[in-house]
């Protein structure tokens, strides 16, 4: 205990002095976030069947993290916790996907650029949804954009955004010793995929890959499927490597800070859009010559998405109280940074909150499948508001809240002959009001512990520690308020009542799944 108690101390005087404050330039900030991509899957990670070697390097020469998560695993409302430093049921609207997002909420980057910051993005900054405008002008959320330089993707699935080469017409564009804040936002791995392309282009091959989780049938497909996934996270590794390497020639690289992450898990059934663990939980490599101490240390804190936005604000010696943001939920990470320690360094962060809200369409009335969970130790518990509802969206309308895939088709397949009907369960059937997992154990989620009767106060003290710190967070759904979610509208009109559209015989396209994945007759449970 006074061991603890003498650390805290040490990092409290070293997280008192920013290093930039002490004659240093503040730093710059490259900000890289692939697009669906799972925790364990970059090489640093022991991952062998994907290379990342520039993701390594900045794991290597900065912190590797084992405990990064979003609070929402998916695409619009994870990136607006990174941006405003909020948990996304703070955030009205902009909890949702395909949103409206609210004026009131100010970004990390909005302000920075008002603090003498010059700010950009290339690829995908916030999105899917309406930024909204200031002054009649469109709000630049990420930044102002840089996307005019193309490329010819080595495959079909793969953006023509020459990422790198934007990042060279945005710094090219900065006024001289002007501190700088990127966003790389990399389309990759998103669907959709070219078949095949990881094996025929990327060089990989199936027996690569291991075991195979064991929530999907293992089989020819989907581990092709897989190899496909793996080639895009290289892609999008590529692309930083040749930023990097700008950084060097220009002998920016020692005072940028360098963070790269994903902003939620892999695009497959189970994962993506949903609250478990390979859903949340996201790589993160942080690298910063000038300003971490001990570089190549691999940390084991809880961090949140909602920690992003103080940490670059603090380091950039912005005060977000006078810049005029909302209050930030989340903490700076400057403390980790100014220690030497390695494992758990800042005992406070001991647990992290996920949750979600409405994400894609295809259920009645446009309603959401409402989740908050609490990841603390080594467990995840989860409280499920609305178990009736089909937690990857209807049936009869494809499932919508899980993009289509080769491994979405063989689940679906799978149970319609009736020969492996338990992965459809698992990925897409009905679930309890309660679960709780042993996420170290269990990290695929397999075995619900909700009911174990030597686990009980275990799971009664997960569920009031999670309900009070929402209560704190003025979370609506703690005060019978949760409805206010699936009465915001869609950004995109096309989308709004799609479900009744759908039946009633409207043709509308969703583009996102495959024919095959919609239900031909109805499901019951």
């Amino acid at each position: 205990m006074v061991e603890r108690r003498v650390c805290g101390l040490v990092l409290i005087l070293l997280a008192a002095v920013p290093a930039w404050s002490q004659g240093a330039e503040r730093p710059n900030i490259l900000f890289c976030i692939a697009d669906d991509a799972s925790y364990p899957h970059m090489g640093a990670y022991g991952c062998s069947w994907i290379e990342t070697p520039v993701f390594d390097r900045v794991a290597r020469e900065g912190i590797l993290f084992t405990r990064c998560y979003t609070p929402n695993a998916k695409c619009a409302p994870s990136r607006a916790c990174i941006l405003t430093g909020r948990n996304s049921w703070q955030l009205e609207e902009a909890a949702n996907h395909v949103p409206h997002f609210p004026a009131k909420f100010k970004t990390y980057a909005e302000t920075l650029a008002e603090q003498g910051y010059h700010v950009g993005f290339t690829g995908k900054g916030w999105a899917p949804g309406d930024a909204g405008t200031i002054d009649g002008k469109p709000r630049q959320l990420a930044g102002r954009p840089y996307q005019a330089n193309r490329t010819k993707p080595p495959t079909s699935g793969i953006a023509n955004c020459d990422y790198a080469a934007n990042f060279k017409a945005f710094l090219q564009a900065r006024p001289d010793r002007q501190p700088f804040c990127f966003w790389y936002g990399g389309f990759e791995p998103h669907r959709g995929y070219e078949y095949g392309s990881g094996a025929a282009k990327g060089g990989k091959n199936i027996a690569q890959i291991g075991e195979v989780v064991a929530f999907w049938p293992d089989n020819e497909t989907v581990r092709n499927d897989l190899l496909d996934y793996a080639y895009e996270i290289e892609y999008f590794d590529q692309h930083l490597g040749r930023m990097l390497a700008l950084l060097e020639e220009t002998g920016e690289l020692d005072n940028t800070l360098i963070l790269v992450t994903a902003d939620n898990g892999m695009p497959f059934p189970r994962i993506k859009g949903q609250e478990y663990e390979y859903s949340n939980h996201l790589p993160l490599a942080i690298m910063w010559k000038n300003g971490i101490q001990r570089p190549g240390r691999t940390v084991d804190d809880f961090v949140s998405f909602i920690d992003f936005a103080p940490t670059l604000l603090d380091l950039a010696g912005a005060d977000d109280a006078k810049a005029g943001m909302q209050p930030i939920e989340g903490r700076s990470l400057r403390r980790i940074f100014a220690s030497t320690a390695g494992g758990v360094v800042c005992a406070d962060r001991d647990h992290v909150l996920i949750g979600k809200e409405r994400h894609d369409v295809g259920r009645p009335h446009d309603w959401g499948y409402p989740v908050r969970g609490i990841v603390k130790g080594e467990h995840l518990y989860l409280r499920n508001y609305e178990p009736g509802r089909w937690p990857a969206g209807n049936p009869e309308t494809g499932y919508l809240n899980c993009d289509g895939s080769p491994t979405k088709t063989e689940i679906l397949n799978l149970r319609r002959s009736g020969a492996a009907p338990q992965y459809w369960s698992w990925s897409f059937g009905k679930r309890p009001a309660e679960e709780l997992y042993h996420v170290v154990n269990d990290p695929g989620c397999m075995e619900n512990l909700a009911d174990r009767p030597e686990l009980q106060r275990l799971k009664e003290e997960l569920r009031a520690q999670l309900a009070a710190e929402l209560r704190a967070q003025n979370d609506p759904r703690m005060f019978g308020q949760g409805q206010i979610f699936d009465r915001y509208p869609y950004a995109d009109k096309r989308t709004a009542g799609f479900y009744e559209r759908f039946l009633g015989g409207e043709t509308i396209k969703a583009g996102w799944v495959n024919p095959t994945d919609f239900e031909q007759q109805p499901i019951g449970r």
